[in-house]
């Protein structure tokens, strides 16, 4: 079943240890397919090295297995939600990221400060209140409080991030590392100098529709 998707999943997964986006089984990708429904997403606790196709998940929109043995990710209810009342998105990440979730660990937003975080979030990146994990409490918050950006760090916990696909959505989570660490080093030498809400519009736009082939 969704032998392409799971497939594709996979290969998206292992590439957040690659880009020094996890450790450990920690962190996720997940996507939707658009003609069933249904969702494809980790395993809980399996080590990236050791992942295959077979063994990423699929489970109907309640979260129900219906194929492969074993159990999914724990995040599973929260990416469930955000599908749910999102549409729009086809792709869901989660990582802990070094940078990144530091903002997270003090409830700070990413300002926008480097045109690069103009480009792919159009604006800060912002930061969701607490919410327990395990159940849809998490993926209510994100909804909630992500606007129209494709990441928000969740306090005292990690990233999420969403796209189109699910390679959409690994791209925002690298971008957000990176864009994290940059301005942490910025901090360490003064006060980052934020862009003009009409400059931040502009790139955002450009990047947007121009950018790319």
């Amino acid at each position: 079943m969704l032998e392409n998707l799971r497939s594709e999943v996979c290969r998206l997964n292992r590439e957040l240890p690659r880009s020094g986006l996890v450790a450990w089984t920690s962190g996720n990708v997940s996507a939707r397919d658009p003609a069933t429904g249904l969702v494809v997403i980790k395993p809980s606790g399996v080590l990236y090295d050791e992942l295959t196709p077979e063994k990423i998940v699929v489970v109907d929109p309640s979260g129900k297995r219906v194929e492969g043995e074993l159990n999914p990710s724990v995040d599973t209810a929260t990416h469930l939600y955000i599908y749910r009342m999102r549409p729009d998105v086809g792709g869901v990440v989660h990582t802990h990221s070094t940078f990144a979730t530091a903002f997270a660990a003090v409830g700070k937003p990413i300002p926008a400060c480097l045109t690069a975080i103009c480009d792919e979030f159009g604006g800060p990146i912002p930061v969701g209140s607490f919410a327990p994990i395990g159940g849809e409490e998490i993926g209510a918050e994100v909804v909630r409080s992500i606007g129209n950006s494709s990441a928000i760090l969740m306090q005292n916990h990690g990233v999420f991030t969403v796209g189109k696909d699910a390679a959409a959505a690994v791209k925002a989570a690298v971008m957000v590392e990176d864009v994290a660490r940059t301005v942490f080093y910025a901090m360490q030498l003064g006060n980052p100098i934020p862009i003009a809400d009409e400059m931040v519009r502009r790139l955002h736009d450009r990047y947007m529709n121009k950018y790319g082939q």
